[in-house]
């Protein structure tokens, strides 16, 4: 009875291979848009819906974003209580927010990404936020992180 169990694990384990999952790389490459290219509209939302992150640091308020504006995971994952979190943080180390200043537009194969140099009062932060939109024009996501001198130099790498 051991034996047979034993040798139906055997046979369970084999065959479980794990499966390959390929990537196409096109879908993965980012390349930088020309100015002549730039929705003004979409590039004026991602603005404004960015600087409205921000700007809750400023003034502890934040208007929750609506389904006209972001999908529904940005929705869940901006909350008041994670925002207040971040900005703890953020004006501690930064200072006051003062404003976005656009660097660059880029593009996947489905989403445009606006990267933004954040300024703040305290020389020493060197922050910058990315707003990506998607296809259907709605926020995708939104990361802070520190800026990389280098960014434009590792896409033309790729």
């Amino acid at each position: 009875m051991k034996k047979a169990g034993l040798i139906i694990c055997l046979l369970l384990l084999i065959g479980c291979k794990s499966k390959t999952v390929s990537r196409n790389t096109e879908d993965l490459k980012i390349k930088k848009v020309s100015g002549a290219e730039v929705n003004a509209g979409q590039q004026q939302k991602a603005y404004e819906l960015g600087k409205r992150v921000l700007e809750t640091c400023n003034t502890s308020k934040f208007k929750p974003f609506n389904e006209t504006e972001v999908t529904q995971s940005v929705r869940e994952n901006t909350t008041e209580e994670r925002l207040t979190k971040t900005c703890q943080r953020f004006r501690q180390y930064y200072g006051s927010f003062i404003d976005l200043k656009l660097d660059g537009v880029y593009k996947t194969k489905n989403e445009v990404i606006y990267r933004y140099h954040a300024l703040y009062t305290k020389k020493v932060a060197n922050k910058e936020l990315r707003i990506f939109v998607n296809d259907e024009n709605l926020v995708s996501a939104i990361k802070s992180m520190d800026w990389d001198e280098k960014f434009d130099a590792k896409l033309a790498e790729q």
